[in-house]
């Protein structure tokens, strides 16, 4: 009930400042802005965000700081679900029990509107007048970690070897390449960005990455078991599309048992790698958990 209630929280919190800091749809350019808001505001969980924030508490630093950082992380995970909707992907027509932003605008705007998403949420980063003062030395470091996890390093590149490995039976490596950079790259981006803001100290930055690393890789295995076991009225989108379109997931690669046998290892060892935090990480700990108890 606490981690509901601070999840709640600070889901609010995004809320308001991605509202605040968004552009409004008008002038020539409002069909893509309306169709960026449009995925934008479909709903979610905001857990990147929020996981940003919760990496700024752990080290003693102060939420408003890393505001913008946090929405920009946002705005890079919803232009990713656009782009991974798309027919030339993964060809869905519900995202969050509502129509995919290339059904509610063509094929054409929504790639745009990702687009659109993913600059603006570098120019998020680089508005001064947003966000109290945050050194720049540590925004060098956050900005060119964040667009390596997006990239091909990370998310880009993870998406592509998931692409090319449909239908093929491939070795246990590569479910790990693709879910650890598909989806685990932007997660461990999430906290440690959120702690380098903070001030945090190398050794707490290390530690902090080896947490997001672990949560990034069981929040993907939470992903396959769920469409699996997954109920569709909670999850807002079909169950099943994995097995159909011959996806590489844990559970078909290693099956169900070995995949929630290593989601298992990988949530124990997140959390001991927050041996060292004092209370203020406890955000992060229960987040840890509720990955892998979570229904959607």
């Amino acid at each position: 009930m606490e981690l509901k209630v601070y999840l709640e929280k600070k889901r609010a919190i995004v809320e308001e400042a991605l509202d605040r800091f968004f552009p409004r749809p008008e002038g020539p350019a409002s069909d893509v802005i309306e169709a960026m808001r449009y995925s934008l505001f479909a709903g979610g969980k905001r857990l990147r965000p929020i996981l940003c924030i919760a990496g700024t508490a752990s080290v003693g630093g102060d939420e408003r700081d890393v505001l913008p950082v946090a929405c920009a992380l946002e705005l890079i995970h919803s232009y990713s679900l656009i782009h991974d909707d798309l027919p030339a992907m993964d060809d869905d027509d519900m995202r969050r029990g509502k129509p995919t932003c290339h059904k509610a605008f063509g094929e054409a705007v929504a790639i745009l509107a990702g687009d659109g998403l993913l600059t603006e949420a570098f120019h998020l980063m680089g508005r001064k007048d947003l966000s109290r003062p945050v050194s720049s030395p540590a925004l060098l470091k956050v900005i060119p970690m964040i667009a390596s996890a997006s990239g091909y390093q990370g998310m880009v590149g993870g998406q592509v070897v998931d692409i090319q490995s449909e239908g093929k039976e491939v070795e246990a490596s590569v479910v790990e390449f693709i879910h650890t950079h598909k989806t685990g790259a932007l997660i461990t981006a999430s906290v440690v960005s959120g702690a380098l803001i903070g001030g945090g100290s190398a050794g707490q930055i290390e530690s902090i990455q080896s947490y997001g690393q672990k949560i990034g890789l069981a929040f993907q295995i939470a992903d396959d078991i769920l469409d699996i076991e997954g109920d569709i009225r909670t999850l807002g989108k079909g169950v099943g599309n994995d097995e159909r379109k011959g996806k590489i997931t844990y559970p078909s690669v290693l099956g169900l048992d070995k995949s929630k046998e290593i989601q298992r290892a990988m949530i124990k060892g997140a959390v001991e790698s927050l041996g060292s935090f004092d209370h203020r990480a406890d955000p992060l700990r229960d987040i840890a958990h509720y990955i892998i108890e979570r229904k959607k």
